[in-house]
């Protein structure tokens, strides 16, 4: 099993730290991804990503994106300096996302108009300073394909320790401020009403956002990252409607995927990122499918207690 040679054998320094790192962007993302599907701001996640290539553009043109490159030509060491380049342009859209979105006024553009803006910006200019780095010769810059679908051998033991720093920040930061982005993430007009700050709540996850985009695109790409912070959320509301259910299960759900897409990667030579995703698309149509079984069986009246005590986790309805 090339698994097990990979994180056993010789090539363990090399392998040990995507497994690490893995798990704790499957924590970090397992549990925005329940705010980002509640709120629905799928597309808010999909420009913060975008935003991110943007970023690899700008470290690119400065030539922070050195110390040793791998295939692909995705740095194998993830310099201080480029980190904070492609962070600070990544968090910086993303509290500027936020802030537009949790405007309520009469402006002229709509809140996904200047999401779409966003993104295609940020596209149009890391793809040029990228270009740019490509004619001066400059062999250091990240490729295209790298920053989008990532790069297995891009992450190292520096890269594992920013992962769980980030991780554990987000999850601390979800802790402390757990009781008013829930009561934010079910009913924003009754939080407001109640006097809460909506609009800092809306900023704090866009924080998060940012910051757990940038640590999980070595592993998963800036496209593929998305996918991490809807999926398991997506999932976990077709599994239950209780919310501690709900974040168990988009938790597990992005662990099992990321853990999963690897082992599909390592055995089979395939890009990391599109096994993840796969994995994640093969545990949401089960729960699609468990759904829809209890959705037939109470139209079948056979929906008795034995049942329901076997299929208690699956649920029809999502949380909204």
């Amino acid at each position: 099993m090339r698994t097990l040679q990979y994180l056993t054998g010789p090539d363990a320094p090399i392998f040990v730290p995507v497994v690490v790192a893995g798990v704790a962007l499957a924590l970090a993302c397992g549990l925005l991804s329940v705010f980002v599907v509640l709120k629905r701001l799928a597309f808010i996640g999909h420009g913060i990503s975008h935003a991110a290539f943007g970023g690899v553009g700008v470290a690119a043109i400065l030539g922070l994106a050195t110390a040793g490159l791998g295939p692909g030509g995705v740095p194998t060491g993830s310099p201080l300096g480029f980190f904070l380049v492609v962070g600070g342009f990544c968090l910086g859209a993303a509290l500027f996302i936020g802030w537009i979105t949790g405007r309520r006024g009469n402006s002229a553009v709509r809140e996904d108009s200047v999401i779409g803006m966003t993104l295609v910006a940020s596209m149009a200019v890391g793809a040029l300073l990228l270009n740019i780095a490509a004619q001066r010769g400059d062999r250091s810059s990240v490729t295209l394909e790298g920053s989008l679908f990532g790069s297995i051998v891009g992450v190292g033991p520096r890269d594992a320790a920013v992962s769980w720093l980030v991780a554990l920040a987000v999850m601390t930061t979800l802790w402390l401020a757990r009781r008013p982005m829930v009561f934010w993430a079910f009913d924003e007009s009754a939080a407001k009403s109640f006097g809460l700050q909506t609009g800092t709540i809306r900023l704090i996850l866009m924080g998060l956002l940012g910051i757990a985009i940038v640590s999980a695109m070595k592993l998963a790409g800036v496209i593929l990252a998305t996918a991490l912070l809807i999926l398991p959320g997506a999932i976990a509301l077709l599994a239950s409607r209780r919310l501690v259910w709900v974040v168990g299960v988009s938790v597990a759900s992005a662990v099992t995927g990321v853990l999963g897409g690897l082992v599909m990667s390592f055995e089979t030579d395939w890009p990391t990122g599109p096994c993840v995703v796969m994995v994640l698309c093969g545990l949401l149509g089960l729960s699609r499918l468990g759904s829809g079984v209890i959705r037939f069986s109470r139209r079948s009246g056979l929906d008795g207690p034995i049942v329901q005590q076997n299929l208690s986790v699956a649920s029809v309805s999502s949380v909204k």
